[in-house]
């Protein structure tokens, strides 16, 4: 049986077509994630998040949904004001542990569902990022930050408070990282910790299970509880690690380690053999030991296939090498008898079932965006979004590069009437193997512009995932090429199939990625469009590779250090082509993007004002790669549709 139980309280309702859905609408949504299935398939726990703009921010309780009643309304379980999430059951289902910074800060509380008050379990004076129970209850894994020295919690804390008190201001740094995604290295790291409950259910001393290694647990800046999971018998935890070391920045050999719960035995390396990638540890019911691994070091968009290690045998075999889709989430159902995975497919993030014997995979969800997932005995219960309300929107194929099939979406407008031409906003995804596919943005939100009244075209270029993974490969070393050509067929194709767009009133707007190519676009296509928007956007790759962090991906794709390879660097350098700018520009960046810096912006707005072509900067102080503050991302979409309503006449 599959459930499906986040679209109906998220997604804007289709049959309102007299309103136009704003910005206003988007940010105000209530988003739904972390599903997490009673172990007896009764109930679902979930997180739903809804924003509160008088504060400026998202705040988070965690709610209940009886699977066994029909057509049943999910109850609020949690409502403080402060932020609740990470639901996690007990194995009797009866009690729910979760995260909450309800005391101050991030900490696990306990619910009966019997009834009655929620109650603290840990009292620790570090924030807990993340949290898992083990399979008898009878403790939990937890991890927080700390520095590697500190023999307590204590310590780490007063360290921190430390500087505060210092009027010297300045940090001293050794190796890299430096800084990562929007935060100043301080030298901790997140540690994998374990603590007993008690008979009252508070949890005692924390245990520092992974402290012996030079790593983060879970990873930074994304990773989470997939990064760790416990023994079927709950004696041990495996969790996913990077070694950090001085190569660190230009590393992404993440191996799974072993570890006693009880501390009695040093982490052991279990994938020393494969120097790529190896995450998401899975236990089946059998104590088998699925996970996702990757095959070329240094290439985070490598196709994940999934492994399976036989507890019986020690055994390891490629379950998934045939199938060319790249896994990025991985489960398993109770009884371990088939996994279960989400992958991107044509335009789709789909959910597959994997039979363990066989390792062939079945598509359960092919439709839509499969955000997440989790499985009973009988069921399986996913988190559902799709682009398809309330504008229309269409798939699309066409031959881009070489004659070869690419894939592309147009939608409505706002208010369309047949027999008119409406401008176009023609959005470029980031990644760059990345997709604007079928699923709901929050930052590039489609309906939006579409709201706005314009017609939106958004093509999977070569280098977008779900199409194979030679497609996936094909941009490495190619930036400005394959995709340059997929973007200009692509809009060549939508404009001649679809007669009620206007191809003479366009704008190319994008993000990361999409920003270098609008950025290329402004000199190698610089006169197809009426306006651009570049969020985010490098501007310079030369300058970029020394003032990013995480170097593995520029050396990936230009093919080596730019000391080493300064031609693959300056290939598809949009700095270079500046001479032949002359497209207004709208250009966009935060302050705390340390993927980006700020400094590519600064040089594009520079290079537009000295050139005398109309441009515009916008710079967010307090965002970083994301705009993720409610009333900023109002400001965003406001500045960026004005941008197009000055330039696009309509």
């Amino acid at each position: 049986m599959l459930a499906s139980f986040a679209d109906a309280a998220a997604r804007p309702d289709a049959a309102a077509g007299s309103k136009a859905f704003t910005v206003d609408d988007l940010v105000r949504l209530k988003r739904l994630t972390d599903p997490q299935a009673s172990p007896d398939g009764r109930y679902v726990a979930f997180v739903l998040r809804e924003t509160d703009m008088d504060a400026n921010r998202g705040r988070t309780d965690i709610w209940l949904l009886d699977l066994t009643q029909k057509n049943a309304a999910a109850r609020r379980l949690t409502t403080s004001p402060a932020n609740d999430t990470s639901p996690r059951w007990a194995p009797d289902s009866r009690t729910l542990y979760f995260l909450s910074s309800r005391s101050g800060h991030s900490q696990v509380w306990r619910l009966p569902l019997a009834g009655g008050e929620a109650t603290r379990v840990t009292d620790y004076p570090l924030d807990i990022g993340s949290l898992a129970v083990s399979p008898h209850a009878d403790l939990i894994a937890l991890s927080m930050e700390v520095f590697p020295d500190c023999m307590d919690l204590q310590c780490t804390k007063d360290r921190l408070e430390g500087p505060a008190k210092d009027k010297a201001a300045a940090r001293v740094y050794e190796r890299m990282f430096v800084r990562h995604w929007d935060t100043w290295s301080n030298g901790t790291r997140a540690h994998l910790f374990t603590a007993r409950l008690a008979a009252d259910g508070t949890a005692g001393v924390p245990l520092d299970v992974s402290g012996s290694l030079d790593a983060d647990v879970p990873s930074k800046p994304f990773g989470g509880d997939e990064d760790f999971a416990f023994s079927p018998d709950g004696s041990a935890l495996v969790f996913s690690a990077r070694i950090a070391g001085r190569t660190e920045p230009w590393s992404t050999n993440f191996d799974l380690f072993q570890v006693p719960v009880d501390g009695s035995g040093a982490p052991r390396n279990l994938t020393a053999d494969n120097p790529a990638w190896d995450a998401q540890p899975v236990f089946l019911h059998n104590g088998d030991l699925a996970w996702l691994a990757q095959d070329r070091p240094g290439f985070e968009s490598d196709r994940f296939h999934v492994m399976l290690k036989s507890a019986r045998t020690g055994s390891v075999r490629a379950l998934t090498k045939s199938w060319d889709r790249s896994v990025n989430r991985l489960g398993a159902m109770p009884d371990g008898r088939s996994l279960l995975a989400t992958a991107d497919d044509l335009g789709q993030q789909a959910l597959y079932s994997i039979d363990v014997a066989s390792g062939t995979p079945r598509k359960l969800v092919g439709t839509g965006q499969v955000s997440d997932y989790c499985a009973t005995k009988d069921s399986v219960v996913f988190a559902l979004a799709d682009l398809g309300a309330p504008a229309d929107f269409e798939q699309f194929s066409f031959r881009g590069w070489n004659d070869e099939t690419v894939y592309g979406y147009v939608m409505k407008p706002y208010g369309f009437e047949s027999g008119k031409r409406y401008p176009i906003a023609f959005l470029v995804h980031g990644g760059p193997q990345s997709s604007f596919q079928n699923l709901w943005h929050y930052r590039w939100n489609a309906q939006t512009f579409a709201g706005g009244g314009y017609a939106v075209v958004l093509i999977d270029f070569h280098g977008s995932p779900g199409y194979g993974q030679a497609f996936t490969d094909s941009i490495s070393g190619d930036w400005g090429g394959k995709p340059l050509v997929d973007l200009q067929k692509g809009l060549a194709a939508a404009i001649a199939s679809y007669p009620w767009l206007d191809g003479e009133r366009a704008c190319a707007l994008g993000a990361s990625y999409g920003g270098f190519m609008t950025n290329w676009i402004a000199g190698n296509w610089p006169d197809r469009f009426r306006c651009l928007v570049t969020h985010d956007g490098t501007f310079d790759q030369r300058m970029m590779y020394y003032s990013t962090e995480e170097l593995w991906f520029a050396e990936w794709e230009s093919g080596g250090p730019q000391y080493e390879n300064p031609q693959a660097y300056e290939k598809f350098n949009p700095v270079a082509w500046v001479a032949k700018w002359r497209t207004p520009m709208l250009v966009i960046h935060g302050e705390q993007d340390f993927r980006i810096p700020y400094t590519q912006a600064l040089g594009a707005f520079t290079a537009l004002q000295r050139r005398g072509i109309e441009s515009t900067l916008l710079l967010f102080p307090d965002e970083n790669h994301w705009v993720l503050k409610p009333a900023n991302s109002v400001l965003w979409y406001r500045t960026v549709l004005g941008w197009l309503d000055q330039h696009l006449n309509r």
